[in-house]
């Protein structure tokens, strides 16, 4: 993205100016609703049997492979782990509802807040099979986005994953997201190593990227049976 870089007083090149910047709120806690699904706060009592319920019938457990947690083999340790570890303001927790059958079938979560600089993360994605591939995760995201950029007005919106992850890779992709590089050796998770893979969308992506969701997510682009006429497809000019 080329944007107009200025000089101090000793002909130094530097950043652009941010004109009339104003510090950032925190995400609220009300609802996200959409066509498809509804995003609430973690509410434990309420959520947690069918949160479990819906990561249950992942049976080989392959979502869990890539989080710092899990899997949970009984319903005492999930509950207990959603009492312990969710319920911070930052990761801020929410769940997945089904509009239709009105249970939550998956997390998702705002991290690493910094409103001073206009810098969010979106992670601890958990979607069960129930939320996997469907216009509800799809629209999830969106109002992630949605709430990110027009409600709050922060500047960069990041997603990262393991680098060996190549289906959330795949999923940051489609979503607008733009690679922006490998961090080695970043962490450590579950014994093991953890390459980074980062990904952001900026303030000057989004325009581009609320139409591309909004024209998919049109009901218009959708047959009687629910399947989609078009693909999200979300390609950015990152040189303008």
């Amino acid at each position: 993205m080329n944007k107009d870089k200025s000089h101090n007083h000793i002909g130094q090149e530097i950043g652009f100016t941010v004109d009339d910047w104003n510090v950032c709120q925190l995400p609220s806690r009300a609802d996200m609703n959409g066509h498809f699904c509804r995003l609430e706060v973690l509410n434990v009592d309420k959520h947690a049997e069918d949160l479990y319920h819906s990561f249950s019938e992942d049976t080989d457990q392959h979502n869990w492979t890539y989080l710092p947690y899990g899997p949970f083999n009984d319903y005492e340790s999930f509950y207990l782990w959603l009492k312990d570890i969710c319920l911070s303001t930052d990761p801020l927790f929410h769940s997945v509802i089904d509009q239709h059958t009105q249970s939550a079938v998956g997390l998702v979560s705002y991290l690493r807040i910094n409103p001073k600089v206009g810098v969010i993360e979106v992670g601890h994605i958990h979607f069960s099979p129930k939320l996997q591939q469907t216009v509800m995760s799809t629209e999830a995201m969106y109002l992630m986005m949605l709430r990110v950029f027009d409600e709050l007005g922060y500047r960069r919106y990041e997603w990262k994953c393991d680098a060996l992850n190549a289906k959330s890779r795949k999923s940051a992709k489609r979503l607008g997201f733009t690679f922006e590089g490998v961090f080695r050796q970043s962490t450590m998770y579950k014994g093991r190593n953890r390459d980074t893979a980062w990904y952001a969308i900026i303030d000057s992506d989004w325009p581009k990227v609320k139409q591309a969701f909004q024209n998919w997510l049109d009901p218009e682009n959708f047959d009687k049976s629910g399947q989609q006429k078009t693909k999200l497809q979300i390609t950015l000019d990152l040189d303008n």
